[in-house]
């Protein structure tokens, strides 16, 4: 479905993902929508004086917009939050700011992903509530990843088609898939791959070797395109220990 194909929308489920300021009183925003996929919406009037709606517009919040509009980018008409959700603090903050970015990053304008929209929304609450935010990560990369066409193969090798063994060592290449080690290029056990394939990553060395393998499929799929995200949180750490 087109947010072109509509020229007024009604209580849309979404999240914003970005905002950033228009003019002296108003705000673009960045929202990615249940129906509609991500959206650019003008919002006027929402900053500064007595009927400012700023505060209505958190980030990892679910909202309900109203905007009217065939063009690019169509007017905010309204916004209403269905429940009240606890604000993401520390380090699922930056975890969050990382799911958003991804987002930006990858989201074609009014592309919707009713599934990836579901996702996103328990990934936010496992951060805000979970006790395994890596764990959360883990799987919204791979939903993601899957979603847009990039899946990964977790199910045999790509150079015999044979089942993955959990004791080999497998490379593992973006296009292709896993390939049995050898040449140059990081390695990591089909036990790990099998783990991903099942949802669990119990163990210390299967997390490592799979935000290892998803860090460097996402960064391949973005051409190397840095996520600031991922930088704003070293920094953090850098300078809380010191």
């Amino acid at each position: 479905m087109s947010a072109f194909q509509s020229s007024r929308v009604q209580l849309q489920p979404a999240y914003v993902l970005h905002r950033r300021p228009y003019r002296e009183t108003s705000l673009i925003l960045d929202a990615f929508s249940r129906d509609y996929g991500k959206v650019s919406l003008l919002a006027k009037g929402v900053r500064g004086g007595k009927s400012a709606r700023i505060d209505a517009m958190p980030p990892f919040r679910a909202v309900l917009l109203s905007w009217s509009g065939k063009s690019d980018m169509p007017l905010l008409t309204g916004v209403e939050s269905p429940e009240p959700t606890a604000p993401l603090q520390g380090i699922a903050l930056y975890c969050g700011l990382y799911l958003n970015e991804l987002l930006q990053a990858f989201l074609h304008k009014h592309d919707p992903h009713a599934r990836l929209f579901q996702c996103y929304g328990a990934a936010l609450a496992e951060l805000a509530g979970g006790d395994d935010k890596e764990y959360a990560l883990r799987s919204f990369e791979l939903e993601l990843l899957q979603e847009l066409g990039y899946g990964l193969q977790l199910h045999c090798d790509a150079d015999r088609g044979l089942d993955i063994e959990p004791d080999r060592l497998y490379r593992y290449d973006p296009e292709q898939g896993p390939l049995a080690a050898g040449g140059t290029g990081a390695t990591l056990r089909g036990a790990t791959l099998i783990a991903l394939r099942e949802g669990r990553l119990d163990d210390a060395d299967c997390r490592r070797e799979a935000k290892g393998l998803l860090r460097r499929v996402i960064h391949h799929h973005l051409a190397g395109r840095p996520l600031k995200s991922r930088e704003l949180f070293r920094y953090s750490q850098k300078h809380e220990s010191t």
